[in-house]
C-alpha cells in the first residue's frame, strides 16, 4: 500500500478506536491504573451497604469491610497473588445486601438456590465494573469463574479465595453464630467450613483471636477438645 494510503488507513483505524470506550481506556491508562480504578469502583459499590459494623467507634459498611478483609487474607496466604485473584477477592460479594437470605424459603435446598443466585449476581456486577474501566474478556472471564466457583476446588486461586472467605467468617462472624445457632447446626457448619480449607488456611486458624467461648466451641467441634 502506498505510504499516503497507509497513513489514511491508520487515521481511519484511529477514528474507529476512538469510538470504543474500552480501546480509549487502553490508550490512556496503564495496567496498574486500571487495576486500582477497578478496586476503587468495587469499594464505592460496597460503600452503599446500609448494614453497618462498628469498628474503632465508627460505623462502617459491612460488605466493604468483608471484601477488604478477604483481600487482606489473600495477600497473607498467597506469596504472589494474581491480578484476577485480587480483583475477585474485592468483588466476589458486591452488593450482597441486594439479595437477602429471607427472599428464599429457609430450607437447605433454597439456601443453595440463594447462594447460586448471589454468585451470578456478584459476577454480573463485577463484570460491569471491569468492562467500564477497560478490562476485556481475557480478565473478566477468569474473575467471573472465581466468583462463581466454576473451577473450585481444582484451581489454586479458587482455593485461596475460599480459604480467605472461611478465615474471615471464623474471625468476624463466629461469635454472633455461637449464640444464634443450636449445637447441631453450629457443629455441622464449622466442620463443613473447616473441610473446605487447605492445610495452610487451617494452620492460620490458630493465629485468629477468639474469646473463651468461641475457642471452646472450636476446640470441641474441630479438634476433639484439644487446643487448635
Amino acid at each position: 500500500m502506498p505510504p499516503d494510503r497507509l497513513a489514511e488507513a491508520d487515521h481511519n483505524d484511529a477514528r474507529r478506536d476512538d469510538d470504543s470506550p474500552r480501546r480509549l481506556w487502553g490508550q490512556v491508562m496503564n495496567v496498574d491504573e486500571r487495576f486500582h480504578l477497578a478496586i476503587k469502583e468495587f469499594d464505592k459499590a460496597n460503600e452503599e451497604d446500609p448494614r453497618t459494623e462498628i469498628v474503632a467507634g465508627h460505623a462502617q459498611p459491612k460488605e466493604l469491610l468483608f471484601s477488604r478483609r478477604v483481600y487482606a487474607w489473600i495477600e497473607k496466604l498467597v506469596e504472589r497473588p494474581s491480578e484476577k485473584l485480587l480483583l475477585a477477592a474485592r468483588s466476589h460479594t458486591l452488593r450482597r445486601w441486594m439479595i437477602p437470605r429471607d427472599r428464599y424459603p429457609m430450607t437447605t435446598k433454597d439456601y443453595h438456590r440463594w447462594r447460586n443466585a448471589l454468585a451470578e449476581f456478584h459476577a454480573a456486577e463485577a463484570e460491569k465494573i471491569l468492562a467500564e474501566v477497560g478490562y476485556g474478556p481475557e480478565m473478566i472471564d477468569p474473575v467471573r469463574q472465581l466468583i462463581t466457583k466454576a473451577n473450585w476446588p481444582a484451581d489454586e486461586d479458587a482455593l485461596a479465595l475460599e480459604d480467605a472467605d472461611c478465615l474471615v467468617f471464623l474471625e468476624t462472624k463466629l461469635g454472633d453464630f455461637v449464640d444464634r445457632w443450636d449445637d447441631e447446626k453450629m457443629s455441622r457448619i464449622l466442620r463443613q467450613t473447616y473441610a473446605k480449607m487447605t492445610p495452610d488456611a487451617r494452620e492460620a486458624v490458630s493465629t485468629l483471636h477468639f474469646d473463651e467461648k468461641e475457642r471452646a466451641v472450636l476446640n470441641r467441634v474441630l479438634f476433639g477438645g484439644r487446643a487448635g
